[in-house]
């Protein structure tokens, strides 16, 4: 069974990736421009010009490698691995995916557990008041990671230069926010 058949499976990683995502990872041809441009290249495990070689290949093991590298938790999603892709392959837009994936799979590196909780934490904060809330952002993410004291001399600072409120401000249609919530599954 060749490289080919593989990625035609309707369950294989990339079939998934373009079935959810409209991405298809046969239109990049290896020029390397968007792991060249990608601010963040050397602190992932892999580059995007991999993530997506990995995927046109689709050997045995290259779905869980991929699922469970630190390269989906660092991406920041600037898009200018976007901007300067010839092919115009959205890997932002697979890595959002892949991510997802690597989540519901439960094979999130273990690099990237505290990068996803701090992701979950911020959308915690904004589901409740509407808003960033950083006060609740901070507590939020402390609970989560159990980290309480990294960073805690910095609160009273950032409260005296006013950068800390202490009560959210909350929006004033929190119910239609509650319904994209709903709708986007977050």
């Amino acid at each position: 069974m060749g490289a080919i058949t593989h990625s035609r499976k309707s369950n294989s990683l990339p079939a998934l990736l373009q079935k959810f995502t409209g991405v298809a990872v046969s239109r990049c041809y290896q020029c390397g421009k968007c792991s060249a441009g990608c601010p963040l290249a050397e602190e992932m495990d892999y580059t995007p010009s991999r993530i997506l070689r990995m995927l046109q290949l689709g050997l045995d093991g290259h779905e869980d490698s991929i699922l469970r590298s630190f390269s989906l938790w660092v991406c920041l999603a600037c898009e200018t691995c976007y901007a300067r892709c010839p092919q115009e392959v959205d890997i932002p837009k697979m890595m959002d995916f892949l991510r997802a994936e690597s989540v519901s799979r439960k094979k999130v590196n273990p690099r990237g557990r505290d990068l996803l909780k701090f992701h979950q934490t911020l959308l915690d904060s904004v589901r409740y008041t509407g808003r960033l809330y950083e006060v609740g952002l901070i507590a939020g993410y402390k609970a989560r990671t159990l980290n309480i004291f990294q960073d805690l001399m910095l609160a009273p600072r950032l409260y005296l230069l006013g950068k800390l409120k202490l009560f959210p401000h909350f929006i004033k249609n929190r119910k239609s926010l509650s319904r994209i919530y709903e709708k986007t599954g977050a």
